[in-house]
């Protein structure tokens, strides 16, 4: 194989190698400690180890030590395989019992592989470099330590795992460290707070509470939504939260989906909140005849819809047990697929733009899991594929991975650490149409069954919010601010004149807020410019007296400015969503 660190595979291979280089620092330091699993994940690895005394920051310093000087030792690793008796009774002379139970986990007829470097031994599938050498000792970082049930049951001891990273060199490790350091700074769960957006309560896990300012930031990307959507084309509805669990029956949720879904019961009867938009929009659908005339039918549904999250899954506004799905669900004929499918990425692309927020797209086809037949589902995936490509895009292939219904487009965005999101999502659905007996008579006269495509561009208002908050670290473009203007009076003089401008500024559509602390002018400046405000426009005695407003930017003084030519290019920023500021 190459040694590439950029192909997926090799990258894989040489953080797993690293994950056994921990191990055998380890075994040398701690030689009572018994060694669970040490698998490679996503930026790093991680080895979960059974001991008694807690891992300390001093301990993974040694560790980083030791683990350096084992990739100087440059020791080979050797590949060797036993049947899985003798593997078990391997396992046990070296008293690793969690590799031994491993091992009996495996079929009697199974050949179990090892690896050998030097000195240590661990139970592993592989593969691996050939040698420790490979990893550059000093782009190792052992990065914390955490507590984890063995094998995610929570009636087993708890372990210690230690989190690691590596690179091929020291310059990638300090660059991922400081990309670690600034995510810290734009978690979006301590800036929601910090600004006043949203928080959490232990009294209702994974629901968030939005404050008022969260309020505003969320009801403009609601406004905005309604603008992307009625310029599309689209039909706002609202559909019940709470349905009949024959309904989700017929869809097949109630199969497939029950263990993430709340119910209750009505008169007797099951009921279910809705984990999905979809099943109310079929329904809206049924209510009148339609005929080819009205196809595509275009249903938007800003919907609330509640799934039952394991509570180790939940995270912040990325992972909730509520949220609001900017929902689309179009009804329309095969032969209209292509050019809708186009139509809708356009929009995303029209959207993913306005936030700075490049993309890539993957295409999920048929999981094991799944509703109708391989024919149908070969050709809705033939049919988005054909849809990317015409419009000069392309898409990686995540196979197996649709929704039980059908195939889907993801768009994964990238934000400005590089990270990525998966937001919007085209789902193709040869299915739910037909299970719900709907119908068309098309320009033949005969009846036909429409195709319904299930799509979102947010993915969700609450997991949207978290994903810029980080994106722009709570700096949002004046746009979407929640406070697009602060005032900030020089002495109570200038009071009244502060409340004239906010007055003005209120009227043109401008949200504005007046500081009227009796507090110094360095003061409020600063606290102005840790909640992110856009603008600061500081008002005093020659301010009031000429009519003017002394500008600051989130980055600079720009000096006095007649208010009125300040509230003409503040409209003309906002009113263009410009990501930049126009002063």
């Amino acid at each position: 194989m190459e040694f590439n660190f950029s192909d997926a595979e090799y990258r894989k291979m040489y953080r797993h190698t690293t994950s056994h280089v921990l191990a055998q620092a380890v075994k040398r330091l701690y030689p009572e400690a018994k060694l669970a699993i040490g698998p490679a994940i996503e930026d790093g690895f991680y080895y979960d180890i059974d001991i008694e005394k807690p891992f300390t920051p001093e301990d993974l310093e040694a560790l980083e030590g030791e683990m350096r000087k084992i990739c100087k030792e440059k020791i080979k690793l050797e590949r060797f395989e036993l049947p899985r008796e003798e593997a078990i009774a391997f396992m046990q002379e070296r008293q690793e019992p969690y590799k031994v139970e491993l091992i009996q986990d495996l079929p009697e007829d199974a050949v179990i592989s090892f690896y050998k470097q030097g000195d240590f031994t661990d139970l592993c599938a592989g593969p691996h470099l050939d040698s420790t050498g490979r990893i550059k000792g000093n782009a190792i970082k052992l990065t914390t330590v955490n507590g984890a049930y063995w094998r995610g049951d929570s009636n087993r001891k708890m372990l210690q795992r230690i989190y690691g990273t590596c690179f091929p060199t020291k310059a990638e490790l300090d660059a991922y460290l400081a990309r670690i350091e600034e995510a810290k700074k734009r978690d979006h769960r301590k800036l929601g707070r910090e600004l006043g957006l949203f928080a959490f309560r232990d009294e209702a896990p994974g629901f968030p509470f939005y404050l008022p300012k969260g309020m505003v930031l969320k009801n403009t990307l609601i406004d905005y939504w309604r603008q992307v959507h009625k310029k599309w084309d689209y039909l706002e509805i609202s559909t019940p939260q709470i349905m009949k669990r024959t309904l989700w029956e017929t869809s097949g949720h109630w199969d497939h989906y029950k263990d993430n879904m709340y119910t209750t019961v009505i008169d007797d009867e099951d009921f279910a909140i809705k984990p999905m938009n979809c099943p109310g929009s079929i329904l809206v659908y049924d209510l009148e005849p339609h005929s080819y005339r009205d196809l595509p039918l275009r249903y938007g549904e800003l919907g609330l819809v509640h799934r039952h999250e394991l509570s180790g899954a939940l995270h912040g506004m990325f992972r909730v047990r509520c949220f609001t799905q900017d929902d689309a669900h179009i009804l329309l004929a095969k032969d209209q697929i292509k050019d809708e499918v186009i139509r809708i990425a356009q929009l995303f692309d029209e959207v993913y733009t306005l936030f700075g927020l490049p993309y890539t797209i993957e295409l999920s086809t048929m999981p094991e899991d799944h509703i109708g037949s391989v024919e149908d589902w070969d050709i809705a995936t033939a049919a988005l594929a054909e849809a990317i490509t015409s419009i000069g895009k392309t898409y990686e292939i995540n196979p197996g991975d649709g929704a039980f219904y059908g195939p889907k487009l993801d768009f994964h965005i990238e934000d400005s650490l590089g990270r990525t999101w998966q937001c919007g999502t085209i789902q193709l659905d040869y299915q739910l149409p037909g299970r719900f007996d709907l119908e068309y008579v098309g320009a033949d006269g005969e009846k036909h069954c429409p195709v319904m495509i299930h799509r979102v561009v947010f993915g969700s208002i609450e997991r949207f919010i978290g994903v810029i908050t980080e994106h722009f670290a709570g700096a949002f473009p004046t746009w979407l601010s929640p406070v697009q203007v602060k005032i900030l009076p020089i002495t109570d003089r200038s009071m009244d004149y502060a409340k004239e401008v906010a007055e003005k500024l209120e009227a043109a559509g401008v949200r504005t807020e007046v500081d009227t602390r009796n507090e110094k002018l360095g003061f409020k400046i600063r606290q102005a410019q840790m909640e992110k405000v856009p603008y600061k426009l500081v008002v005093g005695d020659k301010e009031a007296a000429e009519g003017t407003v002394a500008v600051r930017t989130r980055d600079a003084d720009k000096g006095a400015m007649a208010l009125d030519a300040f509230m003409a290019k503040l409209q003309e920023e906002i009113a263009s969503k410009s990501k930049t500021s126009l002063f």
